[in-house]
């Protein structure tokens, strides 16, 4: 079962990100409770303290890659607010890189690390306590690098490709326990990283981060309750 997103507790995952701050700053405006995990407690706590008073607000200073300490800290979230209703899984990365044969092993970790093992951890310590809910959502985020794949760019799209693939995986396991997972697949997001990294192109074609916030917020939400397992394109006119 998906509650409204004033009944949730959301955790959000990759939360000191320019799409990890919109979608808390969106699910905060509609009334939800928010646990934010990354690694940097001082970042988060600048995210934090950007929402305003008002918000129940966790700041989870945890690495995403060390599953052991991650369980431990959802378990603690768990009993100290009684349940896990959302999962927003939107840590992750970009790198272009080198011709695929010249790639090597630590390219490939890196990009498998940030894109695929963070998800598969946030799974895995938040599936048994969205069971144990009742039911609820997870949001994976891919990128539209994954469908089709590019040049230079191998090691980045075989990992977002991963992430349709285990958002499919995922559905087919858990719809029946009441827990939707789809992921939203971005074209090129309106961030001052983007806008130094390529000054020659027109941002207002990009996708505006708290656009692609609505989009996570509607997923969680009971509107998107009929919707699972989905590779969902969020371009705008990128």
């Amino acid at each position: 079962m998906i509650r409204e997103p004033d009944q949730q507790l959301v955790l959000i995952t990759g939360a000191t990100g320019n799409l990890g701050r919109a979608t808390a700053a969106a699910f905060a405006r509609r009334g939800a409770r928010l646990a934010l995990l990354a690694r940097d407690r001082e970042a988060l706590e600048r995210t934090r303290d950007e929402l305003g008073t008002g918000i129940t607000v966790e700041c989870l200073a945890c690495d995403l890659l060390a599953p052991d300490a991650l369980g431990a800290e959802l378990a603690r979230l768990v009993e100290r607010h009684g349940r896990l209703d959302t999962l927003a899984n939107l840590a992750g990365g970009f790198a272009m890189g080198t011709p695929l044969h010249q790639t090597s092993d630590a390219d490939w970790d890196r990009m498998l690390d940030i894109n695929v093992r963070t998800l598969l951890h946030g799974a895995r310590a938040a599936v048994p306590h969205l069971i144990a809910g009742g039911g609820g959502a997870m949001v994976n985020v891919s990128a539209r690098a994954a469908r089709p794949a590019g040049a230079y760019m191998g090691p980045y799209s075989a990992a977002k490709s991963a992430v349709i693939a285990l958002t499919e995986t995922l559905s087919a396991e858990l719809r029946d326990q009441g827990i939707n997972v789809n992921c939203i697949l971005p074209g090129t997001v309106d961030t001052p990283e983007n806008r130094a990294a390529m000054p020659d192109q027109d941002p207002g074609d990009w996708v505006e981060p708290a656009a692609i916030a609505e989009v996570i917020v509607f997923l969680a939400s009971p509107a998107a309750r009929a919707v699972t397992g989905a590779a969902i394109p969020v371009y705008g006119r990128s």
